[in-house]
Order: C-alpha cells, then structure tokens, then sequence
C-alpha cells in the first residue's frame, strides 16, 4: 500500500478499503462494512471465533510468526480477568505498516481488538503504542472516544452482554517493550524489563492474570476473517503461509512503500519490484528481509518466495515484515556496526551476555569500520556473538548477532579488507569521504 499508488487489486484483505474518504472517522469507516465483523462475531460466540482463526491458519505478524488461534487456547479455562495486550510498539529498523495501520485504518484496528477480547472473553485491553508514535496515538485516543460514544466500546456492546474497555497506553521510547513481558511490565509501571518464563503471559500476565499479546497487524485481519471466513483468508495466500501480509520496503529502491501481498505467492523480486526497484540504476548487493535483526540474503535469493519455511531455509527470517534493500555501494561492515549501535543502545542491561555483549561488539565494529582493527581482533566477533546467541535472558541479545554474523558469513571478504586498513575500503573504492 503505497502512498499514491494504484487502486488495490481484489483478494486483498487490510488495504481493501483504500482510497474511501473518511476511514479515521466512524462514518465513514462504516460505510465501508465497518463493525459488521464484530456484529458477526457477537452472533457467532467465541468458540466459533477461534475455530474461524484457526482455520485461517493466521500467523502472528510482529515477528514470532506464532499460530493465533493456538496462541489464544493457552489460556487457563475458567480463569478471570483476563486481559488482551495489543503490541504497537513498533520499533524494528525499517518497520512501519503497524503506523500505516494506524493512521489509514484506525477503526480496522479497533474492531479485531474488539473481536479478539470477544473471543478471548477479555474485560479489558489495552493497546501500547510506541512513544514516538505520538500524532498516531491521539488519533487512536479519539478512535475509542468515538467509539464509546457509539456503545461500541464498553458495556453492552452492541446490545450484547459483553462489555470491554479499551486503554490507548503510551511508551516512553523503549524497543525492549516490543517483547511481551517488557511490555506488559511497561503497562504495570514498571521499568520495561523481560520476564522470566514461564509462567507465560497466557497464564500469568498483565496483574498477574491470564493475557494474550497480538500485534496490530495481526489483530487488524480478523473483521474480514470474521465477515468472510477462515478458509477464504487462508486461500489468499499458500497452504504453508496462508492469508497476505503487509510488507515495507526501504532502502535503496525508487519507490519506498507499504505493499499487502499475497504470502507464498510473491517473492523478494516481486516487492523489489513493486517498489520500483533499486535506485539510481545501480545493482542489488542484500538485503534485509524481515526487518533490523533478521539475517543478510543476496542476490540468490531474490526469487524465494514470501513463505515461512522458504525463507528460513534459505538462512533468515521474515521477522516484522521489513525488507531493507542495499545496493552495490553499501558497505556491510558499515551496515552491521550500525545495527550493533542500534542494539547496544536499546539493551536494557538487564543479563550480563547482551549488556557486556552488545558493547564489546559496538567497539570492534567500530574499529573495524574505521580501519583500525587488527586481523586477531576481528577474530574475536564469532566468539563475542557466539556468548550471547541463545545465553541471553530475551531475543534481543540473541538478534543482535544474527545480521552480523551473517554478513560476515557472506560477505567475509569484504570484512577482511578492512582489516589495518586505515579507512573504508569501500568509502575509498567509490571515493566517499571517510
């Protein structure tokens, strides 16, 4: 779904709507079919609506790619409260359909919230919303108020017995607080720190009580599975990757954009091409697949379809659903030393293995990349990312050595070069100043 681009096709299930006048408004997002998803879904009961999900064979879109509708059974029957959690604390390099979601179809997102706490019998949910994303989170403060005002949100919903308030929580800058249990202690206000699990959200989370946490993406899709069922997603899309997903492309292409496309249906090349390709002319040197943590995939990969199992086969992951494309200029080197940056500013210090971990990586990445590091030096770095790949407390220590370790796989060459070499090489090949 890129800004300005042509009508979206048929079979399309989040940017179905796009181009209709006035979606951030309830009028005008009901003129489009909007809450007849959650009138369904108060007809239908909650059993049914799980039984729709699962058959949709929906994936979590925020990175985990787990099942949903297996995701929402772990919770302990009988037990209440309960509380849904919705993860809008977008904070991926090179991720952003979560505030595209937002700020084109706000009300889309309200109603799966709604249908998802109907389903999961929540009394609550609350939606964090990254701190950044300020102009998105007041637009989805008076969303709800809007909603309230049309009884459809709070008590006797639609005239139903079910009754839920929904809470528009604001972060405070934190990347941690996209892990759940970081989050979920963010909304308890708590410094935003990961948990140890289990116990597991599903049975003791938000104040101790049973929680389900789904990422905007994810619980943006139920309104067209509730109104057209689970079978009809799941055949948008392949039997191993059923439905579509929203995929940001960036980097060095001409076009940069949001694209729903079908999954296993469309490959790299395919959005490569969707967002006009790489610019300037140049040639495709990686890219980044699935957002800031996950591993490098070159060219020869470029024509591997959009499936879970496809890419991950391939050496990498779709992650949040962010493809970051680099052209021949791009320095590898220089690409993971800011990613490492990245990471070391977000730990949260909290294990010993990403917090000393994350530092000593930044600083040989930046001796390397000026030039300065020696060959025993760089040998160190598979040892410093071997101590913290699967020995830390949550993934962020573990994705922090994922891209870089990759591109040092395949780009070792390059890595080598730089070695005492005084500078850049590739600055100096294409006559960059250092």
């Amino acid at each position: 779904m890129a800004r300005g681009a042509e009508p979206v096709p048929d079979g399309l299930v989040l940017t179905r709507h796009q181009g209709a006048p006035g979606l951030t408004t309830l009028d005008g997002y009901r003129k489009v079919g909007g809450y007849q998803g959650l009138a369904r879904a108060l007809e239908m009961g909650s059993e049914a609506i799980v039984a729709e999900v699962k058959a949709s064979g929906l994936r979590g879109r925020g990175g985990a790619a787990f099942p949903t509708g297996t995701k929402w059974g772990f919770l302990p029957q009988g037990v209440f409260p309960r509380y849904l959690a919705v993860n809008a604390d977008e904070s991926e390099p090179g991720c952003f359909k979560d505030r595209v979601l937002i700020e084109e179809y706000p009300h889309q997102l309200l109603e799966g919230v709604l249908i998802a706490a109907f389903a999961l019998q929540a009394s609550h949910a609350f939606i964090y919303i990254r701190g950044e994303y300020r102009k998105q989170r007041e637009l989805l403060e008076e969303v709800v108020r809007e909603a309230y005002r049309a009884k459809l949100v709070g008590k006797r919903i639609l005239g139903s017995d079910f009754g839920c308030e929904v809470v528009v929580h604001g972060g405070a800058g934190a990347y941690i607080c996209g892990e759940e249990t970081a989050l979920l202690d963010s909304l308890e206000g708590r410094r935003g720190q990961p948990r140890l699990k289990p116990p597991f959200p599903a049975v003791k989370g938000l104040y101790g009580q049973p929680t389900v946490v789904n990422n905007v993406e994810t619980l943006s899709n139920l309104p067209y599975i509730v109104t057209e069922g689970g079978a009809a997603y799941a055949a948008l899309g392949t039997e191993a990757s059923p439905g579509t997903r929203l995929f940001c492309v960036s980097g060095h292409v001409e076009r940069p954009g949001t694209f729903e496309v079908p999954m296993g249906r469309t490959t790299f090349r395919d959005l490569l091409e969707l967002a006009g390709g790489v610019w300037r002319g140049r040639r495709f040197k990686a890219m980044q697949p699935g957002g800031g943590s996950m591993q490098v995939l070159g060219p020869q990969h470029l024509d591997v379809p959009l499936d879970f199992k496809a890419v991950a086969e391939a050496g990498s992951s779709l992650g949040a659903g962010a493809l970051v494309v680099m052209d021949e200029t791009t320095c590898m080197v220089d690409v993971s030393r800011r990613l490492v940056d990245f990471y070391r500013h977000e730990s949260c210090g909290k294990c010993v293995p990403c917090r000393e971990g994350t530092y000593f990586e930044s600083q040989l990445m930046h001796r390397l990349e000026e030039g300065r590091a020696s060959a025993g030096e760089l040998a160190t770095l598979a040892d410093i990312c071997a101590g913290m790949d699967g020995r830390c407390f949550c993934p962020l220590g573990d994705t922090a050595t994922w891209f870089v370790m990759s591109a040092y796989r395949m780009f070792k060459d390059e890595f080598d070069a730089h070695v005492g070499a005084g500078r850049c090489p590739v600055r100096a090949r294409l006559g960059v100043a250092a």
